[in-house]
């Protein structure tokens, strides 16, 4: 579920692209969302809600994760987007997910984890900003999420700016971690440091085609382009789909123009393209009767700088754009399915 990474182009520019999946149809809603709009974060009965205001314009796509009530903005959450600032926010599913006790921070104003979104896109400008911030907020997961079943918020957090920062933030073990991500990229499980200490597995991954060798006496000769791929993992896994990602962020041709990236940032993520029962699951080992299929329902690119969302549903191969430009003068709340 999800693989998400950053691309810059020739001269430095930052955009990010991920991809969501899910195993079921989903009321996935874009929204708008203009500056001075107050949040109640209320994590779990017993805790003190936090409170905020948000001061950024926020372009996003929005998932009714806790009830299948109407679309409002206290529950439907945010779940990909940026500001105005450039900063972007990406979930991104995490099974492991394992927060800090709640009576630990029973005497603070604490945020959900769900709220995640809003609170950073809404408040802050940089991936630096948010770190600091998170020193002093407590984050919780909960509450337990009814469209996942009894279990509290199995995600984790990424975050890229327009410098091409990126940091990580997880819940595992009990405790918070936030980390500086150098690749720029994440996927789901196991924890973003396993991932980085597992690339030294791909020392070797270049994109120069070696497609001449000799053995023995006997001179080999590839009859085709792209055999440089040939060491990239196959498999849609969660670890295979981080390798794939660091390897097409980091080799790509670098775009001259912020239009010519957005472009090429679309072609790197139809790598990540997951159509539907391209694998299937059975919940019993007989292997018969109903399953499931994760599949790719939204595509999202961002133009940090410029302040723009594209987004393809999967029901579509064209993208559709939002620019926070020609939204300047909006002061409602706007919303709209994908």
């Amino acid at each position: 579920m999800c693989t998400s990474l950053l691309y810059t182009d020739a001269a430095g520019a930052a955009y990010a692209g991920r991809t969501m999946e899910f195993m079921e149809p989903f009321p996935w809603r874009g929204a708008y969302l203009p500056a001075g709009i107050r949040v109640r974060s209320h994590p779990a009965p017993g805790v003190q809600p936090r409170t905020f205001t948000t001061t950024h314009r926020i372009l996003a796509m929005t998932g009714n994760v806790e009830t299948t009530d109407a679309w409002t903005v206290a529950n439907s959450k945010i779940v990909e987007g940026l500001n105005d600032a450039g900063l972007s926010f990406s979930l991104l599913s995490f099974a492991d997910a394992a927060g800090p006790a709640m009576s630990a921070t029973k005497t603070l104003a604490a945020l959900s984890a769900l709220d995640l979104g809003s609170w950073t896109l809404g408040q802050f400008a940089t991936v630096a900003e948010v770190k600091a911030a998170l020193r002093d907020q407590p984050v919780l997961l909960a509450p337990v999420l009814n469209v996942f079943g009894p279990t509290n918020a199995p995600f984790h957090y990424v975050l890229h700016d327009r410098t091409g920062a990126t940091i990580v933030i997880e819940f595992a073990a009990g405790k918070q971690t936030i980390y500086d991500d150098p690749v720029g990229v994440m996927t789901n499980g196991p924890e973003l440091s396993w991932h980085l200490t597992n690339l030294n597995n791909y020392t070797y991954l270049s994109n120069v085609d070696r497609s001449t060798n000799q053995f023995g006496t006997l001179r080999v000769s590839q009859p085709d382009f792209g055999i440089a791929t040939s060491g990239l993992p196959a498999s849609n896994t969660s670890v295979g789909r981080f390798v794939r990602a660091v390897y097409y962020a980091q080799y790509v041709h670098k775009a001259a123009s912020p239009d010519e990236a957005i472009v090429t940032l679309a072609h790197i993520m139809n790598n990540f393209d997951r159509p539907l029962d391209a694998t299937i699951d059975f919940p019993t080992a007989a292997n018969e009767g109903a399953y499931s299929s994760e599949y790719t329902q939204f595509t999202a690119l961002c133009d940090l700088n410029r302040g723009v969302l594209c987004i393809r549903s999967s029901d579509s191969i064209n993208y559709t754009r939002f620019e926070m430009a020609a939204l300047a003068t909006t002061t409602k709340i706007t919303s709209l399915a994908t």
